[in-house]
């Protein structure tokens, strides 16, 4: 087990991919912090870590807010007086056509998706430093950061775009201290949100959502 006694802490651990990423952490040894503005889902996560015979902390917790980020850390560190990964999963979406975009859902969804990813890599980078051993971040993107002509809501593919540009030059400023940033770019993941967004869209297509498929 490559992981065992580090600590990785891990957003939007409640379901689909990142509950799925916490799990495959504590498979390989690593102690979970799991966050989600779903506490119970973050519990259950939580659970699940344990049960493999790792220690957890289930986090319910706004990644929009940098207060909350700061409070994430702190309760992470306090309780496993260390953190050695972080996975930058936690993102919102829904469909939404270019002229349907109002600016409440862009403030939503950059709020999460951007604003949260920098300010969850930036506090956490601030301990790897502090601790002198290095580390490793991992932002999950998507491919519509990267232009993907299925992408329905160009507001979201615009944060994922934002994820790919700060991982780059965060990169280039952390690596001196022997943290690894990477961006991984999904393409479409069979998750609850990704569901949610498939039937919003074919809806507005006037089709089924296995159709669209």
């Amino acid at each position: 087990m490559v992981l065992v006694n580090r600590v990785a802490l891990v957003t939007g651990a409640a379901r689909g991919m990142g509950k799925a990423i916490a799990l495959a952490l504590a498979e390989a040894g690593a102690h979970v912090a799991a966050v989600d503005i779903d506490g119970p889902g973050a519990e259950s996560t939580g659970i699940a870590v344990r049960e493999l015979g790792r220690q957890s902390l289930a986090i319910e917790a706004d990644v929009g807010s940098v207060d909350e980020i700061d409070r994430i850390v702190k309760e992470t560190v306090d309780l496993f007086s260390r953190v050695d990964i972080l996975v930058n999963n936690a993102g919102v979406t829904r469909y939404l056509d270019l002229m349907e975009v109002a600016e409440a859902d862009w403030d939503r969804i950059h709020r999460v998706n951007a604003k949260g990813v920098f300010f969850c890599m930036q506090r956490v980078a601030g301990e790897l430093i502090k601790q002198g051993e290095g580390g490793r971040i991992i932002n999950i993107a998507s491919i519509a950061g990267k232009g993907y002509s299925g992408t329905s809501n160009a507001a979201y593919a615009a944060s994922k775009g934002a994820v790919i540009s700060m991982t780059h030059i965060a990169a280039l400023q952390l690596g001196r201290h022997d943290i690894n940033v990477n961006a991984i770019c999904p393409g479409m993941t069979r998750t609850a949100m990704s569901l949610t967004t498939m039937a919003q869209r074919a809806e507005s297509m006037g089709v089924t959502a296995g159709e669209l498929e």
